[in-house]
């Protein structure tokens, strides 16, 4: 029997057991894919991150569903470099690189004027692809009808790094009454049966919040939902940028994305955009907050 020593940090809050819950080991490089897997499996997050050596970059992360491995978990590794700071990893750097299956990516640690330690990621190039499947039955995996989708934007799938389905919605009050059938996802996502679905909508309970979101995951990762998706909030502000804005907008556009309401997690993720000739660079800006450590056995 092997123990492996888990962190428990909650991103994208400043509060306990709300955000989003992120698992962290940090046995770089002891451990093999099945061992990951394993500790993923048992810890049950969303997701758990594990830093590995990178000759590329000043270090990676690793990042495994219960059921298995992503390309990038926003969470994730917010989580990871909260931890390494918080136990002196890092030697003192507050900007470096990451590698990840969804390539290397730019990391800067912030300090505010009252000592809260704020992680800024940056994103994939965004990317988007068209949804020509059935509205009808994708309103009805996750509970709800036709009438509730907003036929004013389009519904794409979209990734930074990692790919989901954005879905916009109507009205507010329609989240509270989701209820996601995740079996339902691969036969209605025809073009990308493992992508999550991503329904967001303009009506925010925070009135300085600009959108709202809730993510339901892939029946393949073994979790229903995410409560606060660092990833999506990334590509919904991209999403945001070019279909809601119409790119009219200056040279940059910071967005307040809220999730979590509707599961008592409550999570804010910042985005800024920018422009970089017809396509954007995008980061996410998050919190943490420690919770507890546990172990795990292999």
């Amino acid at each position: 029997m092997k123990k492996v020593k888990v962190y428990q940090y909650d991103v994208f809050s400043k509060e306990p057991n709300k955000g989003n819950p992120a698992g962290v080991v940090l046995n770089r490089g002891e451990l093999t894919d099945e061992e990951m897997q394993e500790i993923a499996f048992k810890v049950g997050f969303n997701e758990t991150a594990f830093p590995v050596k990178s000759e590329v970059a000043d270090f990676g992360i690793r990042f495994f569903t219960p059921r298995h491995e992503m390309s990038l978990c926003g969470h994730g590794t917010i989580a990871m470099v909260s931890a390494l700071k918080t136990k002196g990893l890092l030697d003192n750097k507050t900007n470096f690189t990451i590698e990840t299956k969804a390539g290397i990516l730019p990391i800067k640690i912030l300090s505010t004027h009252d000592d809260e330690v704020q992680i800024t990621m940056g994103q994939a190039t965004p990317q988007f692809q068209q949804f020509t499947g059935s509205k009808e039955k994708l309103a009805a995996s996750i509970g709800l009808k036709l009438e509730n989708l907003d036929e004013h934007f389009p519904i794409l799938y979209g990734s930074t790094g990692t790919w989901t389905l954005l879905i916009p919605i109507k009205q507010l009050d329609v989240f509270a009454k989701m209820k996601p059938n995740n079996q339902m996802f691969p036969n209605v996502l025809k073009e990308m049966p493992w992508s999550s679905v991503h329904p967001f909508c303009l009506e925010t309970y925070d009135p300085y919040a600009n959108m709202h979101g809730r993510h339901f995951s892939s029946p393949f990762s073994g979790t229903i939902e995410d409560p606060v998706t660092g990833t999506a909030s990334g590509v919904m502000g991209a999403y945001y940028a070019r279909y809601i804005k119409n790119n009219n907008f200056g040279e940059s556009l910071n967005l307040i994305i809220e999730q979590g309401q509707e599961i008592q997690k409550d999570g804010r993720v910042l985005v800024h955009i920018s422009k970089n000739h017809d396509s954007y660079n995008v980061e996410i800006i998050g919190s943490t907050v420690y919770v507890k450590e546990f172990e795990v056995l292999l």
